[in-house]
């Protein structure tokens, strides 16, 4: 069960100065727990305790780090069950699901502590000309410095450990912000971090309103914000960050080619899970489903009958596939936009019904161009169905986006699969599977409104750490 109290961690020491965040179980509405609120000066203690303890952590040895990083990994696998069931309650997470992301949390700790003992340089030989002759350089990374990161509702854990991570791994300090809706995943998390060797101030978690949480965006001793969210509120941050290195890793409304001659069992069963887990609660979940002409009727029936089997209800029963939104008011909002595109000429092919913050798994064909449910990020449990009749027609048409993360083609075709992977105009093409597909090694990130920078631990590395470069003149020293 839930504890009736949960602190705030400041400089890595968990703190109680007040109870004012209230969590509620996102299934029955009713409230569970209370977290600690930071205020803006806590804020300000928190970044100037980041910057101290960074003259520490820039020249912790790799193993050290590594050292923290895979105690991490021992008690979150020891903790395993609470986290599981933390986020079930938090987020309404189905219990299947959320052991899911537990288990991807620890796959991203593992991956943060082997990439801490090995974020290498290289050589540069400069004798390209006769001026040059005697010179040689080396270039590496060095830890970046103090960093801000604010992460969303959706995936609570994971997502804080694509940030957490691979700051740990590369020396850098942090202050995080986690939604005020799902605090618990980063104070536990944090809880876990503060039995380590850590230095004093180089870590904060402090849950807070976007008002008081501002500093972290505007504050110039921060080097670099790293942002998961809406595109709306990301590029707003990204325009007053100042001087800071901005990451942005936004929203999208994926869409999934499916070729003729694809096995339509299969991307069926796959766009199913891309469209319908966590409610659909992910920035990469299948929105838009494009499918050749030869084969939609048979798509859209399997589509269908998969959708009307998807158990809704209790995220802590282990049947339930579908739970909650994360509130009743994005339940009511995607319900809105389901009728204004069957107003508008869409045909409702399944679901469509909303009971409280549930809402039901839902197709929609037809769906004129304008459509929110077609331009916007739905963030629920609704995908739409359209036909094409060639190849480059439907990258067309998955290219008609204001977003750009990833995108899902199965197809045979390899001349298909590899005009894909050139024309599609996003983050990452995902061939024979959904374009929710994610490893935690892997780039990950978009273009357009989804945003810029990349995740994925290596990559995490790369945004945190500054490429510094040394000459060596051999002729000119002295012997």
């Amino acid at each position: 069960m839930l504890r009736d109290r949960y602190p705030l961690i400041l400089a890595g020491e968990p703190l109680s100065p007040n109870a004012d965040l209230v969590v509620t179980n996102k299934y029955t509405g009713e409230p569970v727990t209370r977290v600690a609120r930071a205020d803006a000066e806590m804020i300000d203690q928190a970044v100037a305790a980041a910057v101290e303890a960074f003259e520490s952590t820039r020249d912790m040895p790799g193993f050290k780090r590594q050292q923290i990083l895979n105690h991490a990994v021992d008690r979150i696998e020891a903790r395993f069950d609470e986290l599981a069931r933390a986020l079930a309650i938090e987020v309404g997470k189905p219990i299947r699901d959320a052991r899911g992301e537990v288990t991807r949390l620890i796959d991203t700790f593992r991956i943060a502590a082997e990439e801490a003992v090995r974020i290498g340089g290289e050589y540069i030989p400069l004798d390209i000309s006769p001026r040059a002759e005697g010179y040689e350089a080396i270039c590496r990374r060095f830890a970046l410095g103090p960093c801000a990161f604010i992460t969303p509702f959706n995936f609570p854990m994971n997502l804080v450990a694509h940030k957490v991570g691979p700051a740990i791994a590369a020396g850098c300090t942090w202050v995080l912000k986690p939604a005020s809706a799902t605090p618990i995943s980063a104070i536990i998390l944090g809880e876990i971090l503060a039995e380590t060797d850590l230095p004093p101030g180089a870590f904060s978690i402090l849950p807070c309103s976007g008002a008081e949480a501002d500093p972290l965006v505007t504050d110039d001793r921060l080097k670099l914000l790293s942002f998961t969210g809406s595109a709306e509120v990301g590029w707003r941050l990204k325009a007053r960050a100042g001087k800071k290195r901005v990451c942005l890793e936004l929203g999208g409304n994926a869409a999934c080619l499916v070729d003729a001659g694809a096995d339509l069992d299969f991307a069926a069963d796959r766009i199913t899970i891309g469209a319908f887990y966590s409610s659909g609660q992910s920035c990469i979940s299948v929105q838009r489903v494009i499918a050749h002409r030869d084969v939609y009727d048979d798509l859209r029936d399997k589509l269908v009958e998969r959708a009307r089997q998807l158990a809704m209800g209790d995220p802590l029963d282990e049947q339930t596939f579908l739970g909650p939104l994360i509130t009743e008011n994005d339940a009511v909002r995607v319900e809105q936009w389901t009728r204004e595109a069957v107003a508008a000429g869409a045909r409702l092919l399944c679901g469509g019904q909303r009971h409280g913050a549930l809402f039901e798994a839902t197709w929609l064909e037809n769906v004129p161009r304008e459509a929110k449910v077609n331009r916007c990020e739905v963030f629920g449990p609704l995908a739409t169905l359209q036909p094409f009749d060639t190849f480059e027609q439907a990258v067309a048409i998955a290219n008609d986006s204001d977003f750009g993360l990833q995108a899902g083609v199965f197809t045979n075709n390899l001349d298909h699969a590899m005009y894909a992977y050139r024309a599609l105009d996003v983050g990452g093409v995902v061939i024979n599977d959904m374009a929710s597909f994610r490893v935690d090694s892997m780039p990950y990130g978009g273009v357009k409104d989804s945003g810029t920078g990349r995740e994925g631990i290596r990559y995490s590395i790369e945004e945190m750490t500054e490429r510094k470069l040394m000459v060596l003149n051999k002729v000119g020293r002295k012997r």
